[in-house]
C-alpha cells in the first residue's frame, strides 16, 4: 500500500462527497468534494464506449490526470475496474463487482495489483437493500471491510431527486486498502446507481 507521503494531496482525506448530475445524456461527471465542500477530484466518464473507462483529474478543467478506471469486460455486470495512478504509471489494484449478488444487494472485491483480494464492499442491510430496489426513496449505506473483517470506511447516499450524492468516511487511520482504491470505488458506486435509476 502507498504512504500518504506518495499520494496527491487529494488522495488524504478521511471524508468524500462524490456528486453526480442525474441529467446527463452522455458520459458521466462526478465532482468530489471534502467536508468543506472544497472540489478535490473530477472524474469523467468516456461516452460512447464499449469498455468502460473513467478518468479522474485534479480539478474540472481536467489538466492535471491522476487514475484511470477501466475494464477490458464489455458490458459485464461482474465487471472488473482496474485503477492506475497516472502520474506515477503504478497499477494500484481492482474493485470487482459480484453481479449476481448485487442484484439483491450490492457487493465489491478489493484487488491487489496482484490479484488477491484485500477487502469488500457491501450494503450494510439487506432488507434495506431490498427495499431500495423498488423505492427509490430509500437511500443506502455500505461499509467497506478489510480482508480480516476491520471496518475501512462507510459510504452513505443523500437522497436528492436531481443530484445523486454519497459520503464516504474512511475510519481507519491508516488503511489497509489504498485511498485511491477507495476513492474509485465511490466513483464506480454513484456510476452504477444512475444506470439503475
Amino acid at each position: 500500500m502507498a504512504t500518504a507521503k506518495k499520494l496527491h494531496s487529494a488522495f488524504q482525506h478521511n471524508y468524500y462527497l462524490f456528486r453526480r448530475k442525474v441529467f446527463k445524456l452522455f458520459g458521466g461527471a462526478f465532482h468530489i468534494y471534502d467536508e468543506n465542500r472544497n472540489l478535490l477530484l473530477y472524474s469523467k466518464q468516456k461516452a460512447f464506449k464499449l469498455r468502460e473507462d473513467f478518468r479522474v483529474y485534479s480539478d474540472k478543467r481536467q489538466m492535471e490526470e491522476l487514475l484511470t478506471i477501466k475494464t477490458p469486460q464489455i458490458l459485464d455486470i461482474s465487471a472488473t475496474y482496474n485503477v492506475q495512478d497516472v502520474t506515477t504509471g503504478e497499477v494500484i489494484g481492482a474493485i470487482r463487482r459480484k453481479g449476481l449478488k448485487s442484484i439483491v444487494k450490492d457487493e465489491w472485491i478489493f484487488l491487489s495489483n496482484e490479484g488477491r483480494e484485500i477487502g469488500k464492499l457491501t450494503e450494510s442491510s439487506t432488507a434495506r437493500a431490498l427495499l431500495s430496489r423498488f423505492i427509490k426513496l430509500v437511500p443506502q449505506t455500505y461499509v467497506i471491510v478489510s480482508a480480516d473483517g476491520r471496518k475501512i470506511a462507510e459510504i452513505r447516499q443523500h437522497f436528492n431527486p436531481f443530484v445523486l450524492k454519497y459520503s464516504m468516511t474512511i475510519v481507519e487511520p491508516e488503511p489497509s486498502i489504498d485511498r485511491r482504491l477507495l476513492i474509485s470505488s465511490g466513483i464506480m458506486l454513484a456510476s452504477i446507481e444512475q444506470r439503475q435509476r
